[in-house]
């Protein structure tokens, strides 16, 4: 168990987890795209690919090709340090884990929030995503798995960690604060925007919550487990709005 949990928290095991993820979310957005459906992308996406347009690089062809690239250089370079095997059976688990942790956060989320606020908050795909034809839900959730955690728990928890612990903060109370803060980002990144949900003191604790336990499962279980665990969270919370 101890060297499952080791190997598949490798950047080779997580990138090539979540590499699916991606191909799923822009064969689905370009699905939607041709079919006329809305033609919305998740908000992280967006603003990451204004950000890399910002330094030249345009097209969803090139913004997913520079992340495979990113990605091909953590392997490469991991690979050289230390052998790692490759075992499907570990990408199963990985999966099954993942499945585990999306059914588990939303009740235990909410039972924290309801702790903390004495209120109870209602576990739905609520605002935008809720009036989405089911396909375009699920596309979008996706999106969210592969690019929310790229963007909040890769760039910002994860860089602020690097930060903190070069600037000589010892590794626990800087993974702390890098948790809390990348969690507080997160929840108010959802009510900006077209497409925002309306700001209330539940819903934004709720998220402040779910950042917090995306951001610890990061650091605990890497990229790929917690983009997945995103992921399968929010399409369940889409399968269930529909029902």
């Amino acid at each position: 168990m101890s060297t499952y949990l080791r190997t598949t928290r490798s950047h080779t095991y997580s990138l090539l987890f979540a590499l699916p993820l991606l191909v799923l979310y822009e064969l689905g957005a370009v699905l939607i795209a041709d079919r006329g459906g809305t033609g919305m992308r998740n908000g992280a996406d967006v603003l990451l690919r204004t950000m890399l347009a910002a330094g030249g690089v345009q097209g969803t062809l090139a913004f997913t090709a520079a992340l495979a690239l990113g990605a091909a250089v953590l392997v490469t370079w991991e690979r050289r340090k230390t052998r790692v095997p490759l075992r499907g059976s570990y990408f199963g688990g990985m999966l099954a884990e993942s499945a585990v942790y999306a059914l588990l956060f939303g009740g235990l989320i909410a039972a924290a929030t309801h702790f903390l606020l004495g209120g109870f908050v209602r576990l739905a795909a609520d605002g935008a995503l809720a009036t989405l034809p089911l396909l375009d839900g699920i596309v979008l959730s996706l999106g969210a798995g592969i690019y929310e955690e790229l963007l909040f728990r890769v760039l910002l928890t994860g860089g602020l960690l690097a930060l903190l612990v070069w600037t000589g903060f010892r590794r626990t109370p800087a993974a702390a604060v890098a948790v809390i803060v990348s969690a507080f980002l997160f929840s108010a990144f959802h009510y900006v925007g077209p497409y925002a949900y309306p700001l209330e003191l539940g819903s934004f604790t709720f998220r402040l919550l779910a950042g917090v336990a995306f951001s610890a499962l990061y650091v605990w279980r890497g990229f790929g487990i917690a983009a997945w665990t995103h992921a399968l969270y929010d399409v369940f919370l889409v399968i269930a709005g529909q029902g």
